[in-house]
Parts: C-alpha cells; structure tokens; sequence
C-alpha cells in the first residue's frame, strides 16, 4: 500500500487528500487518527500524526480539541484545484514545450489529444 521512495508522512497525507477526492471521506467528517493509521500501515505514530500536521498545514483538516481532526469544509476543491496545476506543471507544460520541438502545434495537439479521450 505505501510505496518506496517518497517519505512515509507525505504517503499518509496523500492518501487522506485521495480519500477526500474521492469523498470516502467527506468534508466536515472525522479523519483518521495517527493511531489507527499506524495500526493499519504498521507504521510509527509520529509518522502518522507528521502527516496528518502536514493537511492541518494545508488548511485540509482542522483539529477539534480533544476530539480529533475532521475535513476543512471547501477541502475538496482546494485539493482538486491544487492538484490540477500540479499536473499541468508537471506534464502539460512539458508536454507543450516538446510538441514546440517537434513542431507541432496546438492544433494538431488538441486533435491527438481527441484522438485518445477514450481512454481517459
């Protein structure tokens, strides 16, 4: 389930944002404790807890003293906002700057890009 390479706290977190995309855990609801996540990903609580600080952080939970942390109502679309630009830095910019080596331009990449929507 967790995934070499990338530390353990930033897995947790992504996981917890995944699970607010999806609304398996949806807003204004309780999160996971670091307890019950390091039970379940056999991990060190702290790790947990380091993720779970790290979405307090992000303005994706907040915590209720003495209670635990719930879902920032509006987390959802932070999130989804977030993650688009993420993913057009991370591969539509590089996406365009290769089709300008290879000269193509937005025309004919908007129509290879038609050509496989049914695979998205």
């Amino acid at each position: 389930m967790l995934e070499d390479g990338k530390p353990l706290f930033l897995q947790i977190a992504e996981m917890i944002e995944n699970s607010i995309i999806d609304r398996s855990l949806p807003e204004d609801t309780q999160a996971p404790s670091s307890n019950e996540l390091a039970a379940f990903h056999r991990i060190n609580p702290a790790t947990a807890a380091k993720g779970l600080n790290q979405l307090v952080s992000d303005g994706i939970l907040y915590k209720k003293r003495g209670i635990g942390m719930f879902v920032t109502v509006g987390a959802r679309d932070a999130l989804r906002l977030r993650r688009r630009e993420r993913f057009a830095q991370l591969y539509i910019d590089p996406l365009i700057a290769e089709a300008g080596k290879l000269g193509v331009g937005i025309d004919e990449l908007k129509a290879m890009l038609d050509q496989r929507e049914g695979t998205l």
